[in-house]
């Protein structure tokens, strides 16, 4: 064999030792992954799940800034809207009777309108006396459900977490398929049937481990909590696929300890730069704007590293254990050659490549125009949950609702009301609702500014006590000149003047009537009700509720003209937080991170392609391969117009990036080596032969794993990464194999032309008896010679192996030429 320089002799000699050490201490490891799969099993359930998609806005965003500023300032109370069908309204009323008079109901909505009343269908809009994150309030809802079973019921409510655990249950569902899946493509592909058990105990335990340790992030988003275990299995199998397959090359030669240690001291350096392009590509993702691309990135990025760890480890020691069995259940090859492959590459070698290249450049265009949505209203899964179906049922009877909220600076009450007046007038707007345009009683609003005699009036109080009641609120209020100059004109906003006089009655200094006290308690629940939801210390808020689609370019647009309306009447910050909002602000993340995610895991696999093959022109190939599948792949959702959702984009392609081009380096890699062996028809027909039953394996698991994910969730993001990542690497697997070895074959000048190997001095190798040889050679034979460039010697041989190998076989006397023509009936039969 070619000699090898120090520094490399002297790395094989440490990874010896490494494998060594790993498989002799083999019960060491084994105790060290128990103890952590033990601890996972307990950790797992300490992990916090992130539900809200807007909680990984960036601060800077305008509904980051919303909803903490509404926090901070406004009480948000449990809500819910439920709907009864196939009732007469007579019937209907009675029961929003009954739903009124419940204890935890502190407001209900409900009239003979078509907005609440329609089509045999009556909508409540129930307001609960409980803070929207209390518990108390989905008890309260179960209590409304419970009062009317019975009746056909939907219930649309932000409180609780019923999506996400009819996700979490869904996913179940998915990874007991993706494992049936996964077991039977390893059944298929594999050489004995005892390996199957090594490769499943290696992907638990990392899968479980993996599990067990998110709770190191604190909070993770419920896509990475769904998502990750999935993926992992169908990113991470290669691993242990290439160490059992070098297992089994190696020993065909070793016995099982020898055999597991040069597998291994072969496979950590081969697998590991594997591992760096799929780390690469997740590496993208940590750069987007959107917190879930990190969030997501940190976990798959974990669960690999600890995939590799399970592989190195542990894998070491299974093989150990079950290296006897693997050797009684050996079994046929279910995966056949495929010679029919490399012969079409190579007689389309002037083919594919330009169509190909016709293929990509249109299919960038039309990728371009793929229809991205920011929201999940304009999404369509095969699976609807509980939530979409009541969401779907309400729209259809009721129409869409979308509202806004719009905080401003608080103080100005006349502001308030001139500002909700003008944005009345506007058709994109149905209506508005905030403390000065809500009515009160008898036609005043709750900020309408009353006289003593008006007040008095009003609550049919007697004028002296209202008089008594404006002093006390004028001394109060440091308002002195009221009291001088007389309180005839004196005017207090209404709400102000009836929390007054409830703070008046509660201290004893006024007492009223039992008629005017009840009046009084009902007045002030309404109104201490308003205050919380809308007045804080520093701003007030006031809802929108637009004429407009939740997301589309003409409801941005008319978001940035509602903040020039509030600015003619306000200084300082004005907020517009939303469901409008939010998607408009992921409208504006996703220019930014699209760009950069593309970039980066562009540069990233360049950068481990360069040095995996020495040459500037195989990674531009392969990277123009891949990224080129990318653009076919999210073609067919524009050219179907169907909406895609934007964060399935940029993690899809990051991961296809990663994780596709691995299939390509393994094409590559080998044709590389045997293109200097033999003809270039030859080496791309033994090329492709060698790399079917990897990319079979792991495209078919990634693929099934995706469709599965696809077909199988119901929310819109989970759902779109899952269609993307089957179809694209279904894709992918096609172009790999059926225009990608033409490219190679066309393109191998450029690869050489651009290649920066260093060149190795060579030694001679000195050799006697039969050997067979493949390579340029340079030396002296002393024997018996029969071969061009690919031949037998036997003799000695004292030879320096350039570019190829020396091999010594067994020699059992026969003739050179029976020799050879066996071996070439051999290769015949191995292409049929």
């Amino acid at each position: 064999m070619a000699a090898q320089p120090k520094k490399e002799k002297k790395d094989g000699e440490f990874m010896v030792k490494v494998a060594t050490f790993i498989v002799d201490r083999r019960n060491l490891f084994f105790l060290l992954f128990g103890i952590a799969l033990i601890f996972s099993v307990v950790s797992m359930n300490w992990v916090k799940v992130e539900n809200a998609m807007s909680a990984y806005l960036p601060d800077t965003t305008e509904t980051r800034q919303g909803l903490d500023c509404m926090e901070e300032q406004f009480i948000t109370y449990g809500t819910a809207k439920v709907m009864v069908t196939n009732i007469p309204y007579e019937q209907a009323d009675k029961i929003a009777e009954d739903i009124e008079n419940m204890d935890a109901v502190i407001m209900l909505a409900f009239d003979s309108t078509e907005e609440h009343y329609n089509n045999f269908s009556a909508l409540y809009d129930i307001t609960f006396g409980y803070k929207e994150t209390d518990d108390r309030a989905l008890e309260a809802l179960a209590e409304v459900e419970a009062m009317l079973k019975g009746y056909d019921i939907y219930v649309s409510t932000s409180m609780g977490d019923a999506s996400a655990e009819q996700i979490a249950g869904e996913m179940q569902i998915i990874s007991v398929l993706v494992a049936i899946v996964v077991i039977s493509v390893l059944l298929l592909t594999s050489e004995t049937w005892a390996e199957v058990p090594v490769l499943l105990l290696t992907f638990c335990a990392a899968a479980l481990i993996t599990k067990g340790t998110n709770f190191m992030m604190g909070t993770i988003s419920f896509v990475s909590n769904s998502v990750t275990i999935v993926l992992q299995l169908a990113l991470s199998i290669d691993y242990a696929v290439i160490f059992c397959n070098r297992y089994k090359e190696e020993h065909q030669k070793l016995s099982v300890r020898e055999a597991d240690i040069m597998a291994l001291s072969k496979a950590i350096p081969e697998i590991s730069s594997s591992s760096l392009t799929t780390v690469g590509g997740l590496i993208a993702m940590m750069f987007m704007q959107f917190g879930i691309g990190s969030d997501m990135a940190l976990c798959l990025i974990r669960a690999i590293v600890l995939s590799l760890l399970a592989v190195f480890l542990l894998m070491p020691g299974l093989i150990m254990l079950f290296g006897n069995a693997m050797d009684k259940t050996r079994h046929k090859n279910f995966i056949p050659k495929i010679p029919f492959v490399g012969k079409f590459a190579y007689a389309t070698k002037y083919i594919m490549p330009p169509l190909f290249l016709v293929l990509i450049i249109a299919a960038y265009v039309v990728s371009s125009k793929c229809p991205y949505v920011y929201g999940y209203t304009m999404l369509e899964t095969p699976v609807e949950s509980d939530t979409m179906v009541a969401d779907a049922m309400i729209r259809e009877s009721f129409g869409d609702s979308n509202m806004v909220a719009m905080i401003v600076p608080a103080g100005n009450y006349e502001k308030e009301k001139r500002l909700l007046e003008e944005l009345e007038t506007r058709e994109e707007i149905d209506y508005t609702m905030g403390l000065a345009n809500t009515e009160a009683m008898d036609g005043y609003m709750l900020t309408d500014k009353l006289t003593a005699r008006d007040f008095s009036e009003l609550l049919e109080l007697d004028y002296e006590i209202a008089e008594v009641l404006y002093m006390a609120y004028a001394v109060n209020d440091e308002n002195y000149a009221k009291i001088i100059n007389g309180l005839s004109t004196y005017s207090v906003p209404l709400i102000d003047m009836f929390m007054f006089l409830y703070d008046e009655v509660e201290e004893g200094y006024v007492t009223l009537d039992d008629d005017m006290m009840d009046t009084l308690e009902d007045a002030h629940t309404k109104m201490q009700i308003a205050l919380d939801q809308l007045q804080g210390k520093e701003y007030n808020r006031m809802l929108v509720y637009l004429n407009l689609p939740e997301e589309g370019m003409e409801t941005f647009a008319f978001l940035d003209e509602m903040h020039k309306i509030a600015s003619k009447y306000y200084e300082g910050t004005i907020l517009i937080p939303g469901e409008a909002t939010s998607q408009y602000d992921l409208y504006k993340t996703f220019q930014r991170d699209n760009t950069v995610v593309n970039v980066v895991s562009i540069l990233a696999v360049l950068v481990v392609l360069l040095f995996t093959f020495m040459s500037a022109g195989m990674p531009v190939l392969l990277i123009m391969v891949i990224q080129g599948v990318i653009w076919i792949n999210f073609s067919v959702p524009s050219i179907q117009q169907k909406n895609v959702f934007f964060m399935s984009y940029l993690i899809v392609s990051s991961i296809q990036m990663g994780a596709n081009i691995d299939y390509a380096i393994v094409i590559s890699g080998r044709f590389l080596e045997l293109k200097e062996k033999m003809s270039k028809r030859d080496a791309i027909i033994e090329t492709m032969n060698f790399a079917f039953p990897t990319i079979v394996t792991s495209g078919s698991m990634l693929a099934l794993a995706g469709i599965l994910i696809g077909q199988m969730s119901s929310d819109g993001a989970i759902c779109g990464i899952g269609q993307c990542l089957g179809r694209g690497t279904i894709m992918s697997i096609i172009i790999v194999m059926f225009v990608l070895p033409q490219i190679l074959l066309l393109g191998e000048k450029i690869i050489d032309k651009t290649s920066f190997a260093v060149s190795i001095p060579l030694k001679p190798e000195k050799n006697s008896g039969l050997m067979r040889v493949d390579g340029i050679v340079n030396g002296q034979i002393n024997g018996t010679v029969i071969g061009e460039m690919h031949g037998f010697i036997r003799g000695d041989a004292n030879l320096f192996v350039n570019m190829g190998k020396m091999e010594i076989r067994e020699d059992d006397g026969s003739d050179l030429s029976l020799i050879v023509q066996k071996e070439r009936e051999e290769e015949i039969e191995n292409e049929k």
